[in-house]
C-alpha cells in the first residue's frame, strides 16, 4: 500500500458479513469479503497472515468484548472493524453506543500501531421495502462512524452512497447478507480505500445487465411476505428466545495463518 511497509498480519473484526454469510455455506465453510479482500493483499503482500475473529449475530458491544483483546494480541499491522447492523435491527437503539464501541476499537487498534479500515452501510430499504423503518438509523451510525473514523485516522470504505450496492443481484436471498458477488465488490472497496496496488473505482459501476425485473403489485406483497416467513420470521423467534444464529459458535479463522495454503 502507497507509502507503507508491506503487511505481514492482517485481522478482520466484526459479525456475519466479515465471516462470510452468503458467501459460501457450513458444508464449504463461508468466503465472504474479507477472505477475498486477503486474497487481493497477498499478491503485493509475500507471507502476509491473516485472522478472521468475526461471529455471526454479534452485536458491536460483543465485537469489542470478545475480539479485540485477541486481535491485539496478534499485533496487526492491518486491521478491519465491521459491525453495527445487528444493532441497527434491535428494538432499542443507540447510535451513540454504538459508535462508542466502534470507536473504542478503533483507538485501541491504531493506538496498538495497525492501520485500520471500515465501511459504511447501504440503506437497507433499497434492499427491501420492509426495512424503511431502519433508513434513519443507518444515515445516524455512517454519520458518526465517519467522525469516529477521522479522529483516529481510520479510513472508510464508503460504500453507502454508490446505486449499484443495491443491486439485488448483489444480495443472498434474506437480503441482509450480501452475496458472492456483493462480498467481491465489498472486498474491493476497502482495497481501493486502502491503494491496494492494481484496485480502483470499477466495484461502484454497475453489473451488466438490467437488475432482474421488481415484481408490481400483489407479487411484491406475496415476495415479502414469503421472505418474512422464511428470513424475518425466524430471526424475530431467536431475539424473543434471546438466542443468536452465533450462539455456540466461535471464530472460523482465530490464529494468523497463510492467506494461501
Amino acid at each position: 500500500m502507497p507509502g507503507d511497509d508491506r503487511v505481514r498480519r492482517f485481522v478482520a473484526l466484526g459479525d456475519s458479513q466479515t465471516e462470510g454469510l452468503g458467501d459460501g455455506d457450513d458444508t464449504t465453510g463461508p468466503r465472504g469479503w474479507a477472505d477475498r479482500f486477503a486474497e487481493r493483499l497477498a499478491p503485493h503482500n509475500p507471507g502476509v497472515q491473516y485472522a478472521n475473529l468475526a461471529v455471526r449475530g454479534r452485536l458491536a458491544g460483543q465485537v469489542r468484548e470478545e475480539q479485540l483483546a485477541p486481535a491485539l494480541a496478534l499485533r496487526p499491522d492491518l486491521a478491519t472493524v465491521v459491525a453495527g447492523v445487528n444493532d441497527l435491527l434491535r428494538p432499542r437503539f443507540d447510535a451513540d453506543e454504538v459508535a462508542g464501541h466502534l470507536e473504542a476499537m478503533f483507538a485501541a487498534l491504531t493506538g496498538g500501531g495497525a492501520r485500520v479500515a471500515t465501511l459504511t452501510f447501504p440503506d437497507m430499504a433499497r434492499i427491501t421495502p420492509l426495512a424503511r423503518p431502519v433508513a434513519p438509523r443507518v444515515a445516524a451510525l455512517n454519520h458518526r462512524i465517519r467522525r469516529a473514523a477521522h479522529r483516529h485516522g481510520v479510513v472508510v470504505a464508503e460504500t453507502a452512497h454508490h446505486p449499484v450496492v443495491t443491486d439485488p443481484r448483489l444480495w443472498s436471498p434474506d437480503r441482509l447478507h450480501a452475496g458472492p458477488l456483493g462480498h467481491d465488490r465489498i472486498a474491493a472497496a476497502v482495497a481501493e480505500a486502502l491503494g491496494v496496488p492494481g484496485a480502483d473505482d470499477s466495484w461502484t459501476h454497475p453489473l451488466p445487465g438490467p437488475p432482474r425485473a421488481t415484481p408490481a403489485g400483489w407479487r411484491t406483497v406475496a415476495g415479502d411476505v414469503r421472505w418474512a416467513a422464511s428470513f424475518l420470521g425466524p430471526w424475530l423467534v431467536r431475539r424473543l428466545q434471546g438466542r443468536s444464529s452465533g450462539d455456540g459458535r466461535t471464530a472460523k479463522r482465530p490464529d494468523l495463518l497463510p492467506v494461501h495454503g
